[in-house]
């Protein structure tokens, strides 16, 4: 890996970005050590930390390792202040810390069931408090909230991960109105992903006998690296990634009753790999996998370099846009066909 020796105007700054030892969360440092950021890398695991930071530097960025765990608030406020002090002013904090365990719902224990909420929606809360202690006194940064088309539209075998991206939406909304009452200059987006390339798939809890896999067209975690480091850039209310997105976010907004008996038609196979799950196989619900850390996951033979990445004011225009001038057509048609009937 080459040193990129970055121009951009943004060098300098400081990102906070949790989840960062793998998956999006280490695509997301990546970008951001291109653009010259110094980058708070905030996980549980500090060996598979410590590599992120050496590919940080390499790429132009300074990196800092903070082990945390990201249910647990006071370890994310004092990871917080770890960075500022180490780094200067937070400009950017991008929550993307998640986990998650593929099983029928049944079969889920509340302990396992309340991790995933910990992680995967408090973590959320606690890292977007972090950022707003440090933000307010200056009223200035922006927060990125790695959201996911789960948000919209829960699926089987994660109830407890799509509840977590249900409840992610829910505060973020209540904040923003908070933050527009209070005219901060605070910026609060949200990227919601498609199914990605991630590492997650070998190393979440699984009540399966299959190895789990991405639910629909699977992308690189690189795309939807750049699709969040835009939005940290330029901050719209939130962003749709992936047409897959695009379509089951409208899709149960329009026809969730049809989309209830789809998923259930296609989406419990469709998240199995052949393979049988090993007896001994590991997993990083309580505590990290060691060794296993990167980028990609197991899916780069079919994921796609590229996605449609709109805003979801954008969509929901269009869609609205469609309806009407579909409401129009059947007017007009109906129009026609009375003053046949009068001649």
């Amino acid at each position: 890996m080459s040193t990129v020796v970055s121009s951009d105007p943004s060098a300098g700054r400081v990102v906070v970005v949790t989840g960062a030892s793998a998956g999006v969360g280490r695509a997301v440092a990546h970008r951001f050590a291109r653009d010259g950021y110094r980058i708070g890398l905030l996980a549980r695991d500090a060996d598979a930390l410590r590599s992120v930071q050496s590919e940080v530097q390499r790429l132009g960025g300074q990196g800092l390792v903070v082990p945390t765990d990201m249910a647990d608030a006071d370890a994310v406020f004092a990871a917080a202040a770890q960075v500022e002090r180490a780094f200067g002013e937070i400009d950017v904090w991008v929550n993307n810390a998640m986990a998650t365990v593929f099983s029928p719902f049944w079969e889920v224990t509340p302990e396992e069931f309340r991790r995933v909420t910990e992680v995967t929606y408090l973590g959320y809360v606690h890292g977007t408090m972090a950022a707003l202690r440090h933000m307010r006194p200056n009223d200035r940064g922006t927060i990125v909230q790695v959201g996911s088309a789960l948000a919209y539209r829960g699926i089987p075998l994660q109830s407890a991960y799509c509840g977590a991206k249900h409840a992610i939406r829910g505060f973020t909304d209540s904040l923003r109105t908070e933050l527009l009452y209070a005219q901060s200059r605070i910026r609060l987006t949200a990227v919601h992903l498609p199914a990605v390339n991630t590492p997650q798939f070998n190393w979440a809890r699984s009540h399966m006998d299959c190895q789990p896999r991405p639910a629909g067209p699977v992308h690189q975690p690189e795309v939807a690296a750049d699709a969040i480091v835009h939005a940290a850039h330029h901050a719209e209310r939130e962003y749709w990634l992936g047409s897959s997105t695009d379509m089951a976010i409208v899709g149960d907004m329009l026809a969730p009753q049809l989309v209830d008996h789809y998923l259930a038609r296609t989406t419990f196979e469709g998240q199995c790999r052949p393979e049988k799950i090993e007896p001994d196989r590991q997993d990083n619900l309580f505590q990290p996998v060691p060794g296993r850390h990167a980028v990609r996951g197991s899916f780069s033979h079919e994921a796609k370099d590229d996605a449609l990445r709109l805003t979801g004011s954008t969509v929901r225009f269009m869609t609205a846009a469609g309806a009407l001038g579909l409401a129009a057509i059947a007017g007009f048609a109906a129009s026609a066909m009375r003053r046949n009937d009068r001649r």
